[in-house]
Formats: structure tokens, C-alpha cells, sequence
């Protein structure tokens, strides 16, 4: 079964002004994306009040990109959901990940352990999250039965652990790397297709059950593909020209270009459900009213 395409938009710059923050989502959803995300990251805006405010104003699905489930203890972690969930309209959808900032952990006086520590807490989280939220007399209750969960990441138990308790299978297209800037390396095609491989080989029965989105790091319209391409190296990205011009995480050519890569990336790996952080929002919205849907 082919799924049909949805579209995500994660939202790093939210306006402190709660008007203004609601013509920013009406904008998000006249551009047809499907849902808003908001990430979570210390010195950011806090995830969920941008959620409810969204909702309040739009028809769009609402989530986060993700949580940093070492931040939170499961109980009030499920008491947020389930207030979130009842207070959007049963919209919500919940990304959760090991976090790799060190310095965040550290900033809450936390350890940041291995990332074996981090998988083990994630783990917990989404066990303890479901076995809560499954519980007739959790107060208080969710709307959406279940709740939507996206795991993300790359490694072979987070892809376990997708398989067998996600709803939605979060490909970041990144690995952790303290030496790259920002903790995190692109990773190229090869790998990619492994590690779609991989769930594919895990997942079993649930396999329909299981949505796979891709977070996609790039988006340029451009008539030269070749010239973006080799800016994007010189100036973001210091890798081999070849990893970037197979890399399926930048979108880079004309508008058609790009949406020719997306329906590419449907029928060889199976992502139907695409996100794109804000500065890439206006050059992906012609893709996202080309394949809305279909």
C-alpha cells in the first residue's frame, strides 16, 4: 500500500506575540502542510503552549520535533500530552528522542551518559508513555486512542523500538558526531538506504502500521543544480561533492526537480511523510501544493 504524502513544517523561530504566532500558522496551513512542530531545545520556546495556540487557530496537526526525553519524568510527561492532546482537539503527535546536546543536559545538571544511557531512557519513556496513556482512569484522558508517537533516529535499537511501539518512524538522516559542528554529520544515501533496510527487516507485521518520515536538511530552488550544490560545500556542508549530490537529505533543482526527488524518495524508501524546518518554508511550499495528498 502506497501511503499518501503529508508534510510537516517544524518552527524554530516563534514570535512572543500570541496574535502574531497564529497568523504565522494560518500561513503554515494555507501553504497546505499538514502539521506544525515545534522542537525542544533549552534557550528555545518551550514545545507545548505553541501547540495549543496553534490549534486554537488552525485545522492543523500539531507535535514536537522532538522532546529530549531525558528532560522529563514519564508521569508528568503523560499528564502534558494528555492536556495537550484534549486542549488541540485530539491533534497531537509527540516526536521524542535521545537528545545529543550535551551542554542542555548539562545546563539542567543532568548527565548525559553514553548514548547506549540515552536509548535505554527513551526506551522507558515510550513504554511508560504508552502503558499511561492506555489506562482508562489516567486523568487526564487522551482524545486519540492511541496517541500518535514518532521515534527518531538512526541507530539499530531506536529502530527497534520504532518498529515495535511507533506509530511514526522518524529518519533524522544524521548521525551523532561531537567533532561536526552542532553534534550531528550527515549521513550519505548508502547509509540512509541501510538503515531503511534495517526497519524494514524489524518491523514485520506492523509494517502498515508504521509511517516513515525523513527530516529533510535542505531545500534550494535553483535552475543549477551543479553550482548549488557546490556553494552548499563551500560555505555549510564540508563534505565530498559526491555525498552531497546523492544525498537524498538536500533537495536541490527546480521546483519539478524537487518534486521528482520527493515521489523518488516514496518509491524507493517508502518516507510518505516529509518535514522541513522553517527556513526552507517557502521553497518547499510548491512541492507541498504539487503532492498534498496524493
Amino acid at each position: 500500500m502506497t501511503r499518501p504524502f503529508r508534510f510537516g513544517l517544524g518552527k524554530l523561530a516563534i514570535p512572543d506575540d500570541a496574535e502574531q504566532w497564529q497568523q504565522v500558522s494560518k500561513e503554515v496551513e494555507s501553504q497546505g502542510y499538514d502539521v506544525l512542530l515545534v522542537p525542544d531545545h533549552l534557550g528555545r520556546t518551550a514545545p507545548f503552549p505553541p501547540l495549543v495556540a496553534a490549534a486554537a487557530a488552525t485545522n492543523l496537526r500539531v507535535g514536537t520535533l522532538v522532546l529530549n526525553t531525558g528532560f522529563y519524568h514519564p508521569p508528568l510527561l503523560a499528564r502534558e500530552i494528555a492536556t495537550v492532546d484534549r486542549l488541540t482537539g485530539g491533534r497531537l503527535e509527540i516526536g521524542l528522542g535521545t537528545g545529543y546536546v550535551h551542554a542542555e543536559f548539562e545546563a539542567l545538571g543532568l548527565d548525559p551518559g553514553t548514548p547506549k544511557d540515552r536509548v535505554d531512557t527513551l526506551e522507558r519513556t515510550v513504554l511508560e508513555l504508552r502503558r499511561l496513556l492506555a489506562q482508562p482512569d489516567h486523568v487526564p484522558a487522551v482524545v486519540q486512542d492511541p496517541l500518535p508517537l514518532l521515534i527518531a533516529g538512526n541507530g539499530n535499537r531506536v529502530l527497534r523500538l520504532a518498529a515495535r511501539h511507533g506509530d511514526i518512524v522518524g529518519f533524522i538522516g544524521m548521525r551523532y558526531d561531537p567533532t561536526a559542528a552542532g553534534g550531528l554529520r550527515l549521513i550519505p544515501r548508502a547509509e540512509l538506504a541501510d538503515r531503511v533496510a534495517y526497519f524494514d527487516g524489524v518491523v514485520g507485521e506492523r509494517a502498515a502500521q508504521v509511517e516513515k518520515n525523513l527530516l529533510l536538511q535542505a531545500v534550494i530552488v535553483t535552475e543549477d543544480r551543479d553550482a548549488a550544490i557546490r556553494h552548499v560545500a563551500a560555505t555549510q556542508l564540508p563534505v565530498p561533492l559526491t555525498e552531497l549530490e546523492q544525498t537524498p537529505l538536500l533537495l536541490i533543482g527546480t521546483v519539478q526537480q524537487i518534486i521528482d526527488q520527493v515521489k523518488e524518495l516514496r518509491d524507493s524508501f517508502g518516507f510518505s511523510y516529509f518535514t522541513v524546518m522553517d527556513i526552507h518554508q517557502e521553497a518547499f511550499a510548491p512541492v507541498v501544493e504539487a503532492l498534498a495528498g496524493t
